[in-house]
Formats: C-alpha cells, sequence, structure tokens
C-alpha cells in the first residue's frame, strides 16, 4: 500500500509538473507576442499590453466561476475542461491571422486566459496539500522549473515559426513604404502565426483527455479535521481569513512584477536600438535567473532555510534590483549595439521572483480546510496582476519613457515586503483593529 502511494504521489509530481510546463509554454509566449504584434498591427505600447491585459484579466473574472465549476465536476474533468477552453482559444487565432484584427487575436487570448484560470485553480492546491506543507514552496519550486523552462523555450519556438533572417529588413522598410505593399507585407507576417497555434490547438485537446483519463488521483479539500473545525467555527465565507485575502493582493502585484521584468524587456532593449530579431532571446534571460532561483529553493528550502525567511530575503532583493534598474547608470556593448547595464538587473530580477510566487502561495492558503477551493480561486485571481500592471507601465511608457515607466515596481515590492513580514500572520481582521486603535 505504501509502495502504491509512492507510485500515485510520484506519477502525480511528473502530471502537475508536465501541466506547469503547459502553463509556461502558452504564457510565456507573450513576451513575443506583444512586440510582434504591435508591428503586425501597427500599436502603440499601450495598445500592445492589450495582450497581457486580455490573457489575465480572464483569471480576475474566471477564477470563482472556476472554482465552482471544479466543486461541481470535480478537479480531473475541470482540468480536461480546462484544456479544451485553451484548444479553442488558440483556434481562434486563424480567423484572427486572416483578417488581420488584433481585437479577435484578443478574445482568442481571454478565452485561453479562462482555460489556464481553471488549470491553476486545480493545479495550485495539488501542488500544496499533495505533501507535507512545510514542503510546499519546495513542491512550488519544481513546478516553477518546469514552468519558466516552457517560457524559456516558447518565445524561441515562436520565433522559429514566425520570423525570418532577413525581418530585420522588412521591419526597417515599413515605414517608408506605401499603404498597400505594407498591409500585404503586414498581412504575410500576422499570417505566420496560423500554423504554431493550430498544431498548439490540438495538443490541448490530446493533453486534455490524457490528463481525464490518467491516474492523477482526485483530492479532497471539503473535510475538515476537528482540529481546523473548531478553528473556523464561525467563519461563515472566505473573506473571513485575513492571511488569504493580504495573499491575494500579494499575488497580484507580485505577478505584475514578475511579468513586467519578462515581457517588456524587448520593449527596453528595443529603446537602446536593439530590434525584434535581436532582443528575441531577452525573456530567456530573465526566466533563466528564475530558473536558478528554483533550483536555489528546491535544495535549500526547508534544509537550511524556511519558505518564510527565503520569501522576506527575495522581497528585499527584489525591491534593492528595482532600484538598481532605475539609478545604476553604465553601458555595456552587445554585439554592434551599447545598451544601459540597467537591463541586466531587469532579468536579474528573475532570482528574487522565484521563491516569491512559490512563498506566498502556502502561507496564504494554509489551514483552509473546506475554503480551500474558494481559497484557490481568490488566488488565481490575483494573477490579474498579470493584466494590469503591464498596462501601466505601457501608459507610463509612452508619457515618461520606457525606463522611468519602471518606477511601478518600487510600490508593489514595498507591499510584498509587508506581507513577507507582517501581513501573513493576521489571522482577524479584529486583532488589526484593535492594533490600530491601541
Amino acid at each position: 500500500m505504501e509502495n502504491d502511494n509512492k507510485h500515485t504521489y510520484t506519477i502525480s509530481i511528473i502530471i502537475l509538473a508536465f501541466m506547469f510546463f503547459v502553463f509556461g509554454f502558452v504564457s510565456w509566449v507573450n513576451a513575443i507576442l506583444i512586440p510582434y504584434f504591435k508591428i503586425a498591427c501597427e500599436l502603440t505600447n499601450f495598445q500592445s499590453y492589450f495582450v497581457t491585459f486580455a490573457f489575465y484579466i480572464a483569471y480576475f473574472v474566471m477564477s470563482v466561476p472556476g472554482g465552482i465549476l471544479l466543486k461541481k465536476v470535480g478537479f480531473k474533468r475541470g482540468i480536461m475542461y480546462g484544456f479544451f477552453a485553451l484548444a479553442s482559444g488558440a483556434l481562434l487565432f486563424i480567423p484572427a491571422a486572416f483578417a488581420r484584427a488584433y481585437w479577435i487575436f484578443l478574445i482568442g487570448l481571454y478565452i485561453m486566459g479562462t482555460g489556464l484560470a481553471i488549470l491553476q485553480t486545480a493545479a495550485n492546491p495539488y501542488v500544496t496539500i499533495v505533501g507535507p506543507i512545510e514542503k510546499a514552496a519546495q513542491r512550488m519550486s519544481i513546478m516553477g522549473v518546469c514552468n519558466k523552462f516552457a517560457g524559456i523555450i516558447s518565445p524561441l519556438v515562436f520565433a522559429t515559426f514566425t520570423l525570418k533572417v532577413t525581418d530585420s529588413e522588412l521591419f526597417a522598410a515599413l515605414p517608408m513604404m506605401d499603404e498597400a505593399s505594407k498591409n500585404i507585407a503586414l498581412d504575410e507576417l500576422i499570417r505566420r502565426v496560423i500554423f504554431p497555434y493550430g498544431i498548439l490547438s490540438g495538443l490541448m485537446v490530446i493533453v486534455g483527455l490524457f490528463i481525464r483519463f490518467s491516474v492523477l488521483p482526485e483530492i479532497d479539500t471539503e473535510n475538515e479535521t476537528e482540529e481546523l473545525a473548531a478553528s473556523h467555527a464561525g467563519k461563515k465565507n472566505i473573506f473571513q481569513f485575513p492571511y488569504l485575502v493580504l495573499g491575494a493582493i500579494a499575488l497580484f502585484l507580485h505577478v505584475g512584477t514578475q511579468v513586467i521584468a519578462i515581457d517588456t524587456i524587448i520593449g527596453y532593449a528595443g529603446s537602446m536600438g536593439l530590434d525584434l530579431i535581436e532582443a528575441k532571446a531577452f525573456p530567456s534571460y530573465t526566466l533563466t535567473a528564475t530558473i536558478i532561483g528554483y533550483i536555489v529553493g528546491i535544495l535549500c528550502i526547508p534544509r537550511f532555510i524556511n519558505q518564510t525567511n527565503a520569501l522576506r530575503i527575495c522581497t528585499l532583493t527584489g525591491l534593492f534590483l528595482s532600484l538598481c534598474v532605475l539609478f545604476i547608470p553604465g553601458e555595456f556593448g552587445f554585439g554592434n549595439h551599447t545598451i544601459c547595464i540597467s537591463i541586466c538587473f531587469l532579468f536579474l530580477l528573475g532570482l528574487p521572483n522565484a521563491l516569491i510566487y512559490a512563498g506566498i502561495w502556502p502561507l496564504a492558503i494554509r489551514n483552509l480546510g473546506r475554503f480551500t477551493k474558494t481559497g484557490s480561486s481568490i488566488l488565481i485571481m490575483g494573477l490579474s496582476g498579470n493584466a494590469l500592471l503591464p498596462l501601466i507601465y505601457g501608459k507610463l511608457a509612452d508619457n515618461v519613457g520606457v525606463k522611468q515607466a519602471y518606477w511601478v515596481l518600487i510600490p508593489c515590492f514595498i507591499y510584498l515586503l509587508f506581507y513577507a513580514f507582517y501581513g501573513h500572520k493576521i489571522t482577524s481582521w479584529k486583532k488589526i483593529k484593535r492594533n490600530h486603535y491601541g
């Protein structure tokens, strides 16, 4: 029996790791979709960041319905439906490309985001509950490695299908073309997404069916121990857990800082004279730093440092690196270009960002018992920070410049420091009021 449990645990971890790989592959390709659509659909910085808005706002809108769906049909069937939604959104890229209609792409991205909202609502509780809670950050780190490794390769795979060596000349020539010639060139450019997203759609259907009939066990989050039930006496809704609510806000701000560090770096490199072909690998640098952070977490948590102290160190480091992006001067050679050293601090943000998510999640979802599914939905809603903060960055970039726009990171890390040192300890709103009023 014990061997069977170990076997099921191992297979479950492998399946979950594969799911997080898919999440990363689908999500982090946005880093190259943003500048790609900016060129092909002739967009401003602000308009181009609606890629992340459409994709991640679904997390806010659909996470609670996703939690209800999981409660009704179970985790495994819900996961299958999530993958089917991913397939539907990817399929919508085909008519969007033929019409070169940005708004249709955004609908497709929203549907894909809906699928991921369902999948993340299911997957994160699995990772947290499948083993000891004190090792949850370690398991999250393993999932993070899979997620970010997929993020490293997905922009490069996308570039393989959609970008040509001669595109540098095309991008330089576009402003000088007449309207008819430009439309022909841009139509050809945008239609290159048809093949990869058509293949992705078919693969997502296959993956959904595979997981539905896999050995991944259903998990029961409805039953509570007597001790946990007693501690929840009188609690009627999820908002009576302050550490969860504050944790959802922390996740909102954290994922926003993470996606800014990854999805804006090509545009920042572009401000230094690098085109899309030259800068396409820059998101991979940030994601590589993130993987290094995850590996450190796997090796050190909880053996040498507990997950709470790791969170505190990472939030402090994140604030420090953000200030370095804004204030450290200097340049270095990169190919035929001279670029600012501040871009190095931007991709180094991936290092502390790795363990912030892994640190917040178990602190925010601990001891929720029968509220776990709803709590997971609330936390997944927090991932909508990926939707809003890049838009704020894009608006600032258009008005004050792409570098000064990184000021948006500073208040985010200040709040994350608050949650790491104090916010996660708050178990009652009444205690806050008593402390406030003396």
